[in-house]
């Protein structure tokens, strides 16, 4: 893995190997986390995004793995 950060930006680069559903949880995460680094949202909010990301979480790995 590599990390470089530019005047605007940070840069990752990573193996192409890499699982990509690992991966697009954790943009998913990264995406949250930019979209209320200048939020005063409430724990509360923060709490229900958070199950609402859950379940879509586990619905996808489920789906992804025939699992009920």
């Amino acid at each position: 893995m590599i990390l470089e950060r530019t005047k605007d930006e940070i840069l990752v680069r990573l193996p192409a190997n890499l699982d990509l559903t690992e991966l697009q949880n954790m943009i998913d995460y990264l995406d949250y986390k930019e979209q209320t680094m200048s939020s005063n949202i409430s724990q509360e909010d923060v709490a229900e995004i958070s199950k609402a990301a859950n379940k879509r979480i586990w619905a996808k790995f489920k789906a992804q793995r025939g699992l009920k």
